[in-house]
């Protein structure tokens, strides 16, 4: 059996040194994620900004009426169908690196969801506190800037990590539009040996390590904002 195991293993990784599509899909599917973790926060925490505006003022009614069509739309259609647009349909015309697109992607599919995330934050803190605010001479954003955001954010870390670890995950389909992620590197060392079993739980291994690294850089930060609150 282990002899077995080791021909696979040489087979699947050592040979033409196969181990190359892993470690380049690994840069790929960890560029993909960095970069839509950040254009989905600023999409997520603009819009549940702009959302909470209009419920407290009635104001900045156009633009809240397109954060709840974008965040209808992206919620209600999956994201490979939202990848396949962006890239045959938005970009179908121009030479685009496919990285980027992806990134605009899954950025742009992750704010809809950081959005509610933040929304629900939001709304968890007591409107006493938008109250203190006035009472302090704040208006609205510096209210919302400098009382409720922060606390806001300190009740969202478990949640908005989920959101982190859904959207690792979820790049895994970025081989729809041709570009060599983790997931496809796998695909395509199989294709080359016909074996499935080596590649397909390295790959399994690598998302679970990620996962798990990202949990627990997570809670350190869960136990820091723990220890400044008290």
């Amino acid at each position: 059996m282990w002899e077995d195991l080791k021909k696979q293993f040489i087979l699947n990784f050592i040979k033409d040194g196969r181990w190359h599509y892993l470690t380049g899909g690994l840069k790929v599917t960890l560029i993909i994620t960095f970069f839509a973790v950040i254009i989905g926060l600023l999409l997520g925490a603009s819009s549940a900004m702009i959302r909470s505006k209009y419920e407290h003022t009635k104001k900045l009614r156009l633009l809240n009426a397109i954060c709840n069509i974008y965040i209808a739309v992206i919620r209600g259609t999956p994201v490979t169908i939202q990848l396949l647009i962006i890239y045959f349909i938005v970009f179908g015309s121009m030479k685009v690196d496919k990285t980027l697109v992806a990134v605009i992607a899954f950025g742009i599919n992750s704010g809809a969801y950081q959005s509610e995330i933040f929304r629900a934050g939001i709304q968890s803190i007591s409107k006493g506190q938008f109250e203190a605010g006035r009472s302090l001479g704040f208006n609205y954003n510096q209210t919302m800037r400098y009382i409720i955001m922060p606390q806001a954010i300190k009740n969202i870390i478990p949640t908005l990590a989920n959101e982190f670890i859904v959207l690792l995950k979820e790049t895994s389909v970025a081989g729809y539009i041709a570009l060599i992620d983790l997931t496809k590197a796998a695909d395509i060392i199989r294709s080359k040996t016909y074996s499935a079993f080596m590649p397909l739980i390295a790959v399994a291994l690598i998302y679970l390590i990620l996962v798990l690294g990202l949990s627990y850089v997570v809670n350190i930060i869960e136990r820091g904002l723990s220890h400044a609150g008290r």
